[in-house]
């Protein structure tokens, strides 16, 4: 979470990052480009780094919820992506194509409840306990009652349900538990000025080139072929405007968000309304979720993790951007022996975005080292030493 606040206030942006079908191994001297030339921040179909889409039906009280996943790979243990608030599973579209190359094993993105496409019943539950129970009920619908090796990854609040999802025993093939990116102390810490955060967003945006392009600039997303395929599952047309007429040019500069008028009367709130109007006219595209809505959950999310973490009874792995990150407890779970950590630095906060082969690296090698998979195009692990 700080280090989502820091890629947005503080964090510098690396070289250029590279284009869709470089594969993110090209050098930042090999991507510069000339004056005069713009980057192309047009938007990147979900089918240029996934196999197949389904929509997973899950049966419960309220009735039929549709679950969104993304698929790719035919052999080997289920690598079950769990998203960040806000996000949606676009967000591992470059990173399962590095792991796919990497080892034999089948990746299962997954949309949580009231991100992407994904459809419920009741949208405004995104309490830890609801979402958990969402992650094995997909599951079951998915492979019934017997299920392949799975290993649960999740980055920020999916790397919470992630443990959520493993400590209540919902996926009973359970095999290995990724966190990336997210730390209890940390969590619990940049709770506080996440509002502030959410607040210094742009409210709307007039294209989805636009949106691609603030994702990059501001920092949110540090690559630009990520965010070219993810920021199409964070943002959607606003209510009621019609979709703009072919593929709008992209605007340079970035969307700054319109001043909030504080005064009460009438007059002002009727001419807000207005402007509202306007502002949905000549800016389509909105977020998916206000996450400002769903702050009643933030602490379930994130307390007692690290606790719940380190008591699973599984291999378990953290990546983090900082090794600052490390709370008490962690630390003392670290220096056990209890988990394996690595740390990707020079990263913001969606590490997995940012640096999707050096997260694949890692996948890769815990699984090799755990024989839980097998490598294939001839690749090599590194063991970290911690």
């Amino acid at each position: 979470m700080s280090a989502l606040e820091k890629s947005m206030h503080l964090g510098r942006l690396p070289p250029r990052p590279p284009l869709p079908g470089s594969g993110g191994s090209q050098s930042g001297a090999k991507m510069r480009m000339g004056p005069g030339r713009k980057r192309d921040f047009s938007p990147v179909p979900w089918s240029q780094y996934f196999e197949s889409m389904e929509d997973v039906e899950v049966e419960n009280e309220t009735g039929k919820d549709t679950f969104r996943v993304y698929k790719s790979g035919s052999e080997g243990p289920v690598l079950l992506l769990l998203h960040g608030g806000g996000h949606s599973a676009l967000s591992w579209a470059v990173f399962t194509a590095a792991i796919i190359s990497r080892v034999q094993c089948r990746i299962v993105a997954l949309d949580l409840r009231s991100h992407g496409e994904t459809k419920v019943k009741n949208s405004e539950d995104l309490s830890a306990e609801t979402m958990a129970k969402d992650v094995g009920n997909v599951v079951e619908a998915m492979y019934g009652d017997l299920p392949p090796p799975i290993m649960l990854i999740g980055h920020s609040m999916g790397g919470a349900i992630a443990v959520h999802t493993a400590s209540a025993n919902l996926v009973p093939s359970l095999l290995g538990l990724c966190m990336i990116d997210v730390v209890e102390g940390t969590a619990m810490d940049a709770l506080n000025s996440m509002q502030n955060f959410l607040r210094g967003r742009p409210k709307t945006f007039k294209s989805l080139e636009t949106a691609i392009e603030w994702s990059v600039k501001s920092g949110q997303i540090r690559n630009l072929e990520s965010a070219r395929v993810s920021m199409v599952g964070q943002v959607k047309q606003c209510e009621g405007i019609t979709s703009p007429e072919g593929s709008k040019s992209i605007v340079e500069g970035i969307i700054e968000e319109e001043e909030e008028d504080e005064e009460g009367s009438e007059s002002v709130n009727k001419r807000k309304k207005e402007d509202d109007m306007e502002t949905k006219k000549d800016h389509p595209y909105t977020w998916r979720i206000e996450l400002a809505k769903t702050e009643k959950y933030w602490d379930g999310w994130f307390r007692g993790l690290s606790n719940l973490f380190l008591s699973c009874p599984i291999p378990k792995l953290l990546l983090l951007a900082g090794v600052d990150r490390l709370d008490k407890d962690l630390t003392i779970g670290q220096m056990q022996g209890k988990f394996q950590m690595q740390v990707l630095p020079q990263c913001g906060h969606a590490v997995h975005e940012d640096a999707p082969d050096k997260v694949a690296e890692a996948v890769a090698t815990f699984l090799i080292r755990h024989r839980f998979a097998e490598p294939i195009g001839g690749f090599q692990c590194v063991f970290p030493g911690c």
